[in-house]
């Protein structure tokens, strides 16, 4: 006999007249559960009379006792104590077939409230999905329009685009083939608590290298990096912040994102704000040992880098959300 889980068998009450009794619903096989005592104070029948009515109806093949016998736990009050017990449950059909036998009229009744129960419980279960498809649909539409919108960029260069592919390749793998529609398209994904940001002396000191060795290749001015205000020291405050004794980006994805996101959007530097931003996105993964995924292979190769960081400069900023999940998303895929 199958085994079922009392959590996920909502109780709900059925009354008739001056009698109410608690009903187990189970909306995903379209049924209710009854115990023998139950079905004795429906029908107002003794206990000796439904179990003689079972055991018939079971010898006579009229149902298949597998099918339609579920083994529940069930709180019972015996004396002064509370005591967990295994006891037999009978589904909608099992339970009408005793109605019919005992008395008709009642079970016409149980019946059609049951019927009705069991459609309120699936429309609206319908109802929620759709909506929350619609949403994902939506979310997931403004995520692919930012793509189109970066691959249409004059910035986009041969490599940049085999990146930008290698991108929208991970997006549909991990948002359309390994996450029901109805757990979010773009959830959240599981993360690694915690990460530590750098100070900003050792952001400032790790900036000043890169623009050392850039500028010595020609490939940077003394605008490159350079601090418009208090920028940068702000910028890393606010990822450290907590709210409510909380950090306000509990995670290495959700800071590695944010830092990402914020150094391109924010430009907190004179020059060379995207080029920053994926150095001290790159800085980070590497401080928290996570530059690498289980295989030894990059998080995010220098290609795939360069294009997320155009997909972010590309993007709107109503969209930040989405680009922040698109990104924690692939830093968690990547490491599975």
């Amino acid at each position: 006999m199958p085994m079922s889980d009392e959590n996920q068998s909502p109780i709900i009450i059925y009354e008739d007249a001056d009698h109410a009794v608690d009903v187990r619903l189970d909306a995903d096989q379209e049924t209710v559960w009854l115990t023998q005592e139950q079905m004795t104070v429906i029908f107002d029948v003794q206990k000796a009379a439904v179990s003689k009515h079972l055991k018939n109806i079971y010898q006579e093949g009229e149902l298949d006792r597998e099918a339609t016998v579920s083994i529940l736990e069930t709180v019972r009050v015996e004396g002064k104590r509370q005591v967990t017990r295994q006891i037999e449950h009978y589904n909608l059909d099992a339970i009408i077939s005793v109605g019919y036998r005992v008395n008709s009229r009642r079970a016409v009744q149980f019946r059609q409230w049951a019927t009705r129960i069991l459609r309120e419980h699936l429309t609206q279960g319908w109802t929620l999905n759709r909506q929350r498809f619609e949403e994902n649909a939506r979310e997931l539409e403004a995520a692919l329009a930012l793509v189109r919108k970066a691959a249409q960029s004059p910035a986009l260069d041969v490599g940049s685009g085999r990146g930008l592919v290698d991108i929208v390749s991970r997006y549909a793998q991990t948002f359309l083939l390994l996450q029901r529609y109805d757990e979010g398209l773009l959830a959240e994904p599981q993360a690694q608590l915690g990460g530590n940001l750098p100070s900003l002396t050792e952001a400032r000191a790790t900036l000043d290298g890169l623009k050392a060795e850039l500028m010595a290749r020609g490939e940077a001015t003394e605008l490159f990096a350079r601090d418009r205000g208090d920028g940068l020291a702000s910028l890393l405050g606010n990822l450290d912040q907590s709210v409510f004794g909380e950090p306000a980006y509990p995670s290495v994805e959700a800071k590695a994102a944010h830092l990402l996101y914020f150094v391109i959007k924010n430009h907190p530097f004179a020059d060379g704000n995207k080029r920053s931003a994926a150095f001290l996105f790159v800085d980070f993964l590497h401080r928290n040992g996570r530059l690498l995924n289980d295989a030894g292979e990059p998080m995010i190769n220098d290609v795939g880098l360069a294009a997320l960081t155009l997909l972010v400069a590309e993007s709107d900023p109503g969209n930040k959300e989405t680009m922040v999940r698109l990104i924690m998303n692939m830093l968690a895929g990547a490491n599975e």
